[in-house]
């Protein structure tokens, strides 16, 4: 890897601090991943008695903004160049919009009185709506600022374990304080839960966002923004639709990274885990943290083994092949809840009673198949976003357009929308069991619920994986052509630099 940070062929290489700490971006939006997308439906439902259809519904239903805001701040971000560079204003407004908009979300509206609920409809819609601009701003950041972090096919995929620790860095963290939190200071439903949480989540993402502005700090120049530089035109939002029309391997992988993130969002949804250690297996304070935490440590190996195969084969064999292997293990944690009985000794989840281990062969057999099937889809959960920076390059090898700012956004709305269809998807599923307030860890075992967890743990993440596996078969940006394509960007920008027009430089090579 040294090598690779010191070779001096003209290719644009990241520092290692560079490669550390720009991904800690990613890091900071994904604390209000866990904030805001994992909690947000049982704060409407639970604090300010909204409808459980509604507050879920609702933020799938924001997506319909989020199609006219995108294409505005995309555009808007590749016209941006200049004193503070192309992505660090946006990273930094978007963090302060997603702060302001939380903090009154979490501690403010829970004040307005019972009796003007229309108030905190209306509330709670439009500081959702604001916090959604912020998140745009500042996530579209990760996918496009990679573009010009570097163009090394050997380093990029790298980025994929340092946003991983950033990831971690962020949601771990918060995935980790929650149950905690929950425990010794108030439940899910308790106004008194989100105000604890809040300013320890804003504090952890404003920190991470420090970080990644100095990561990308010296990168936010003219000089590494395509292959035009500072000569570079200016975009119209229109450009979406001949992006979408005719850039083949972008399409393929928003499916890929809708699968992906679909997959993460659902099975990992905190009313899902109270439905499954909570209400099934009856120990959510005994299951949550030992299970993150099994999960957490079968990734570590994946995440060496996928940017050894990344760096060998490319970025697509490496999505492919341990996608599948999650495909498969889950197969396993199907055949396991399916034969889940309540109350059955020896088919229930156990790892503690009465203080002392207690490990039963279905609990080992869950550990089995759910830890290696998570570990690998966990690696792989954040692949497509270094592979937005290929599609990127592509884009510019294909048109001469350098528009990082349209294909991070484009990328980010997918990634958005089906963040948020999660908590919709959880929703319709818990109403149509007659359970009127979504599932916490206190609430008692329901018939039906085990067929809930069956689909939305099981079933939905492995279709979602079983999309990403068939639209990553027609891919074309393997290891060599990345290779041939970041050679031709490179002399095309040399022949520009020399005087040769845009068209001469793509028509020469």
């Amino acid at each position: 890897m040294a090598e690779t940070l010191t070779k001096d062929d003209g290719i644009n290489r990241a520092k290692l601090y560079q490669l550390v700490l720009f991904p800690l971006n990613n890091g900071a939006t994904n604390v209000y991943y866990v904030l805001v997308l994992a909690y947000i439906a049982t704060f409407g439902s639970n604090v300010l008695g909204l409808g459980v259809l509604f507050a879920s519904v609702m933020v799938t239903g924001m997506r319909v903004f989020d199609a006219f805001t995108d294409p505005v701040i995309g555009a808007l971000m590749d016209r941006t160049n200049g004193r503070f560079g192309k992505f660090r204003p946006f990273m930094a407004i978007g963090n302060i919009i997603m702060a302001l908009s939380i903090i009154s979300m979490y501690m403010l509206t829970p004040m307005i009185p019972e009796n003007m609920m229309g108030l905190r409809y209306v509330s709670f819609v439009g500081l959702y709506a604001i916090w959604v601009i912020g998140y745009t701003f500042q996530t579209s950041c990760t996918r496009a600022g990679q573009t010009v972090l570097t163009s090394d096919p050997d380093q990029r995929p790298l980025f994929t374990i340092f946003n991983t620790v950033g990831s971690l860095a962020g949601m771990g963290v918060m995935q980790f304080l929650a149950p905690i939190i929950r425990a010794n200071v108030a439940d899910y439903s308790s106004p008194e839960f989100y105000r604890f949480l809040t300013p320890i989540g804003i504090t952890v993402s404003i920190i991470l966002t420090i970080l990644a502005i100095v990561g990308i700090w010296e990168k936010d120049n003219p000089k590494y923004f395509g292959i035009g530089g500072s000569k570079q035109g200016k975009v119209k939002i229109s450009e979406y639709i001949e992006i979408i029309r005719n850039n083949g391997p972008m399409k393929r992988l928003m499916i890929a990274g809708a699968g992906c993130k679909l997959a993460l969002s659902i099975a990992t949804n905190t009313t899902v885990l109270c439905m499954l250690y909570g209400c099934m297996m009856g120990n959510y304070d005994g299951l949550y943290l030992p299970m993150m935490i099994v999960g957490y440590i079968f990734s570590i190996p994946f995440f060496a083994l996928t940017v050894r195969t990344s760096q060998k084969k490319g970025q697509r064999a490496s999505l492919l092949r341990y996608v599948t292997l999650a495909l498969v293990c889950y197969i396993g944690v199907l055949v396991l809840l399916i034969a889940w009985k309540q109350g059955a000794h020896g088919v229930n989840l156990s790892l503690i009673s009465d203080g002392k281990l207690h490990v039963n062969i279905y609990t080992i057999l869950f550990i089995a198949f759910f830890g290696v099937g998570y570990g690998a889809y966990y690696s792989t959960a954040d692949m497509p976003i270094p592979m937005v920076a290929d599609c990127s390059d592509y884009e510019t090898y294909r048109s001469g357009k350098f528009i990082p700012g349209i294909m991070g956004t484009l990328f980010s709305l997918v990634d958005k929308l089906v963040s948020s269809l999660s908590a919709t998807v959880v929703g319709i599923a818990v109403s149509l069991i007659g359970i009127k307030s979504l599932p916490t860890a206190e609430t008692p075992y329901t018939s039906g619920m085990n067929v809930v967890v069956i689909i939305l743990f099981c079933v939905v993440p492995m279709a979602a994986w079983l999309a990403t596996i068939i639209a990553m078969k027609g891919y074309i940006l393997t290891g060599e052509k990345m290779k041939e394509i970041q050679e031709v960007n490179k002399k095309r920008k040399d022949a520009i630099a020399a005087g040769m027009s845009l068209q001469q430089a793509m028509e020469e090579y």
